[in-house]
């Protein structure tokens, strides 16, 4: 297992409380400040741009096919379509009927066009978080209870393998999807346990060679895992808390958010994007086909 503290580069500055949700659509990476409800993308390095900025907690967004500007979110205690003006369509606020105060947290769409996005509790609540996959016609279904703090979901090419963290649990989970239905095949398997002193999973991608790449809050490493389970590499990021990573395809770059939230004496690399040499690339991020 190779460890290196590669050299980064802050590509934006220690503003956000909790940057999260790095993704790479149509030659641009957006990324989301969760608890200021803010949606930003970067162009070429030039500074960030200002999508949209809600009234809620916003979690992650992609894009939604044939529609552009208009993005999917997991916002607030729901699933929502945001549009170009900013404005909120809701298609179900599943968290709402949670018996305790909750907010959607991260999510990703799968290559078959499917959005999926977790939940938690606000104070942590042991097993109060879910998971929610939400259908071309906009029906949100839960898919996975009794997660504590949902994050990362991330897929493989082929659609056929999930990875979700359970972060609060230290747990990265494995599942086994149906491309053409999105069901869960058989339950979760545990793909990697890891002790309170290696961090907690948080965001994670799926590189070019099939491997997993998982941001660990509360350590500042991310870390690289073959797809039998071995940890292949870790890197060190200048920052506690490590919230998301992406690999754009042909630019062998990874893109790293970070969180001030909880850091005491914070520097310019926390709440920031940050980026990092690597020998791979990864792939673009999926839409939500949606037929609305």
């Amino acid at each position: 297992m190779a460890s290196t503290a590669a050299p980064a580069t802050v590509v934006v500055d220690g503003g956000y409380e909790l940057a999260e949700g790095g993704r790479w659509f149509d030659g641009r990476y957006v990324y989301v400040d969760i608890l200021s409800g803010r949606l930003f993308e970067l162009r070429d390095d030039t500074g960030p741009t200002r999508l949209a900025c809600l009234d809620v907690p916003l979690g992650a967004v992609a894009p939604v096919y044939g529609r552009p500007d208009t993005w999917i979110a997991a916002a607030g205690t729901g699933i929502a379509l945001l549009s170009p003006d900013g404005a909120l369509d809701w298609l179900d606020r599943p968290e709402d009927r949670s018996p305790f105060p909750s907010r959607m947290n991260d999510g990703v769409a799968d290559p078959a066009g499917r959005f999926w996005a977790g939940s938690m509790a606000y104070d942590g609540t042991p097993g109060a978080g879910s998971l929610y996959r939400t259908e071309s016609d906009g029906t949100v279904v839960r898919v996975l209870d009794g997660l504590t703090i949902a994050n990362g979901p991330a897929f493989t090419a082929d659609g056929t393998t999930m990875y979700l963290a359970d972060t609060a649990a230290g747990t990265v989970l494995r599942c086994r999807i149906d491309p053409l239905s999105g069901d869960v095949l058989g339950g979760p398997e545990t793909f990697a346990q890891l002790r309170d002193d290696e961090g907690s999973p948080d965001g994670m991608t799926v590189d070019a060679e099939g491997c997993l790449w998982v941001a660990l809050w509360g350590t500042g490493v991310v870390r690289r895992y073959h797809p039998d389970g071995h940890l292949l590499h870790t890197l060190a990021v200048p920052a506690p808390h490590p919230t998301s990573v992406c690999l754009p395809p042909d630019d062998n770059r990874l893109f790293v958010t970070t969180a001030r939230y909880g850091v005491r004496n914070p520097t310019a690399t926390s709440g920031a994007v940050l980026s990092f040499p690597v020998p791979v690339g990864g792939t673009a991020g999926c839409s939500w086909r949606g037929r609305l």
